[in-house]
C-alpha cells in the first residue's frame, strides 16, 4: 500500500500547484518587481527607480486617506456583519419560544426568513450598488421620500454628497449585502449542534444569552474565525471597490472621503497611467491584508471543541 505513495501525491499536486504559482504567486512577484520601476502600463519601456515609488507613497495624502478608510472598513465590517448574523441565526434556530413537540426551536417562519436574509446574495454587487445609489438620491430617492412621508421634510441629507456621511452609506450597503450569507452559514452550523446540549442547559436554569455564549459561540468559533477573515478580505478587495466605484461621486468623493485602497490602485493604473505606482499601492494593500489575517488567526486561536 505504501509503494509509490509519494509519487502518487506529487503527481496529483504538480498541476494544481503549477497553475496556482503561475496565476497567483507569479503576479505578486511581478507586482513587487514593477513597484521599483517607472512603468506607465502603456509602454513596454521602463527603467528601475529604486525606492522612489515607496518614498512617494509615504508623502501621498490620498493614500493615507484611503488606507484609513480601508482600515475602518476592515475593523468594523466584520464586527457588525458577524454580530448581526450570529444574532439572526441564533433567533432562527434556537431563539424561539418553547413548543409542545420541541424544547428548542427557532422563531416561527424561520425558513422564510432564511430565504429573505439570503436574497441579497442572489443579486450582483453592481446591481446592489445601483439600487442603493437610487435610494440615496437626495431629491427622489426612497430614503428621503420616506422621511418626507413621515413629516421630516427638514431632514433631507445629501447622503453620498456629504463627506461626513458618504463612507457610512457605503458601509451600510456592504453590511446589507454580506450579512445574509453568514446568517445561512451560521444557521447551518447551529443546526448541527446537538439539541441535547441546549436542553441540558435549560434544565440547569440557563437563559438564552447564557446558552449562546456558553454553548453556541464556542462550538461555532472556527466558523466565526474563518468568516471574520473572509469579510475582512471583502472589505479590502473587490466588494468595497465595486460599491465605491459605482455609487460615489468622482468616484471616491466627495473630497476623497470614500476612496479605498483597491479603488486608488485602479485609478492610478487605468486613469492616470501610473502602473508602477499602482503596483506600489497594491504591495501596501497586500501587506495590510496579510497583517489583518495574521491578527485574526492569532487572536482567534482557541482550543478546538468537538461534538
Amino acid at each position: 500500500m505504501q509503494h509509490g505513495k509519494y509519487r502518487f501525491i506529487v503527481g496529483f499536486l504538480t498541476a494544481p500547484l503549477a497553475i496556482y504559482g503561475l496565476f497567483v504567486i507569479w503576479p505578486f512577484i511581478q507586482s513587487i518587481y514593477y513597484s521599483f520601476t517607472d512603468w506607465s502600463g502603456l509602454s513596454p519601456e521602463f527603467k528601475m527607480v529604486g525606492f522612489k515609488n515607496y518614498t512617494r507613497l509615504l508623502d501621498d495624502e490620498v493614500f493615507w486617506k484611503s488606507l484609513q478608510h480601508s482600515v475602518m472598513l476592515v475593523v468594523l465590517l466584520p464586527l457588525v456583519t458577524l454580530t448581526m448574523a450570529l444574532f439572526f441565526a441564533f433567533m432562527l434556530n434556537v431563539g424561539g419560544r418553547r413548543r409542545k413537540n420541541a424544547a428548542i426551536a427557532g422563531v416561527r417562519g424561520s425558513a422564510f426568513y432564511k430565504v429573505v436574509y439570503f436574497f441579497p446574495q442572489v443579486l450582483s454587487i453592481a446591481i446592489v450598488a445601483l439600487l442603493f445609489q437610487f435610494a440615496y438620491n437626495p431629491n427622489s430617492g426612497a430614503i428621503n421620500s420616506f422621511l418626507k412621508a413621515i413629516g421630516l421634510e427638514s431632514v433631507q441629507p445629501d447622503w453620498l454628497g456629504d463627506p461626513d456621511l458618504a463612507l457610512w452609506c457605503i458601509f451600510a450597503v456592504l453590511v446589507w449585502c454580506t450579512v445574509g450569507f453568514f446568517v445561512v452559514l451560521f444557521s447551518a452550523g447551529m443546526a448541527s449542534i446537538p439539541k441535547d446540549y441546549y436542553e441540558a442547559a435549560l434544565l440547569d436554569g440557563a437563559n438564552r444569552i447564557t446558552t449562546f455564549f456558553r454553548i453556541t459561540l464556542p462550538l461555532l468559533w472556527d466558523t466565526v474565525q474563518s468568516g471574520w477573515a473572509y469579510v475582512g478580505i471583502l472589505a479590502l478587495g473587490a466588494e468595497s471597490f465595486a460599491v465605491v466605484q459605482i455609487m460615489t461621486v468622482g468616484p471616491g468623493g466627495p473630497d476623497y472621503s470614500t476612496t479605498v485602497l483597491p479603488l486608488y490602485v485602479y485609478q492610478k493604473a487605468f486613469r492616470d497611467g501610473q502602473a508602477a505606482y499602482a503596483t506600489t499601492i497594491g504591495v501596501a494593500l497586500l501587506f495590510v491584508t496579510l497583517l489583518f489575517v495574521a491578527v485574526v488567526m492569532k487572536l482567534g486561536r482557541r482550543e478546538r471543541l468537538e461534538y
